[in-house]
């Protein structure tokens, strides 16, 4: 089974050739982040810079084949990552555009604050950040301290902190989310400009991912207008913890190909500085890479059953776990193949392998998959009786 269409199939071959502009930068951005501010001219870093803002808000990406592609689909965003993860994930994370925000400015805001979002984005490369996770309860929304309290004059007052949020230390907008109430319902999206007083933020120390700049964020009652709440038009149940979800079942399948693009960088790497391989060695290799061409056929799958229906997000929490696994393990076994000082001889695969730690705890540890899978079961929207995916 394929999903990847002559449409898509010029996506994956010019992201392939821009992502060759990327791989020379790896190490320079893992040294510091901020160095991609030098390469904001790349066709890569541009197109991440406006990917997903819809065409109706005046946003016209280059033609690829007589193509335009807007990065409003799971599946297309799987490609984009995959390819220029491949290059080089850091670049790609570090890199200015809306993504994870954008997505639930795509599913819960207004008009007006479509408006306002992208042409923000259209206007110059901005970073953004979407701030759920705290420092005391992760991503439980019932343990979610953040608040929002009742301003004099309208809006409301924001308050709180959050912790281990991508690029929320350069960020100029963010999607912020916080109680205003009590239980389930009572927690709500807001927009946010970090130029606000009392929003600050700052890097984390990191071992892999560094382009992202994971940071923490600190708020003292920064002032949120009315007209800044996500899904203000919507019903209680269309907003907090239901836009959260839906964002990441969108965005995992990206987050997933990811994985599959460190893998491939690794196995690439290899076979480019290795040299002749023994039998056994070109055995083990070409394993890998069977494990490669399965991983990405699950992504694909879980893209489009989130890209049918959004609430389908459990095939994205199978190709999160099985894809962090396998980059990690790919990773690992790329530097058998150079002996015991690999990483000390070898920085870009050390880098790579310091990366591929980082993607079990990006969107979601394996025991939180586990137990989307396993709701999914339950529910019965996973089909028990359905063949192995990858021999469909």
């Amino acid at each position: 089974m394929t999903f990847v269409d002559a449409r898509l199939a010029a996506l994956r071959g010019r992201m392939r050739a821009w992502g060759a502009d990327l791989r020379p930068l790896a190490l320079e951005i893992d040294r510091d982040p901020e160095a991609v501010r030098r390469h904001f001219h790349l066709p890569a870093v541009r197109h991440l810079a406006t990917m997903g803002i819809p065409e109706a808000y005046g946003h016209e990406p280059e033609k690829i084949d007589g193509y335009r592609f807007y990065g409003d689909s799971a599946l297309e965003r799987a490609i984009v990552m995959e390819e220029l993860a491949c290059a080089d994930v850091g670049t790609l994370v570090a890199a200015p555009g809306p993504l994870l925000a954008g997505v639930a400015v795509g599913l819960f805001a207004d008009e007006d604050q479509k408006r306002w979002f992208y042409g923000r984005m259209l206007s110059e490369p901005l970073w953004t950040c979407f701030a759920l996770t705290e420092p005391d309860g992760g991503s439980d929304a019932a343990a979610m301290r953040s608040t929002l309290t009742p301003a004099q004059g309208g809006g409301a007052l924001l308050s709180g902190e959050k912790r281990y949020v991508g690029n929320a230390s350069r960020a100029q907008l963010g999607v912020v989310f916080a109680r205003s109430r009590p239980g389930p319902l009572g927690i709500t999206a807001v927009l946010v400009d970090t130029a606000d007083p009392g929003f600050r933020a700052e890097p984390l120390d990191m071992i892999g991912l560094r382009g992202a700049r994971i940071s923490s964020i600190a708020m003292d009652r920064v002032v949120v207008p009315e007209d800044r709440f996500l899904g203000r038009h919507l019903p209680a149940t269309r907003r907090g913890v239901w836009a959260f979800v839906q964002t990441f079942n969108l965005l995992r399948p990206g987050v997933a190909a990811i994985s599959v693009g460190i893998a491939r960088a690794a196995l690439e790497y290899v076979t480019a500085h290795r040299g002749t391989l023994r039998a056994a060695e070109r055995e083990r290799l070409d394993d890998l890479g069977r494990r490669v061409d399965a991983a990405r056929l699950l992504v694909h799958h879980a893209a489009a059953a989130v890209d049918a229906r959004g609430t389908d997000g459990h095939l994205a929490s199978a190709a999160k776990l099985r894809t962090a696994r396998l980059a990690e393990d790919t990773t690992l076994a790329a530097c058998s193949f150079f002996g015991p000082g690999a990483r000390l001889d070898h920085p870009l695969l050390d880098k790579l392998t310091r990366d591929a730690r980082a993607m079990e705890f990006l969107e979601g540890t394996a025991h939180m998959q586990r137990l989307n899978l396993f709701q999914g079961l339950l529910g019965g929207k996973i089909d028990r009786a359905a063949p192995p995916l990858a021999t469909r």
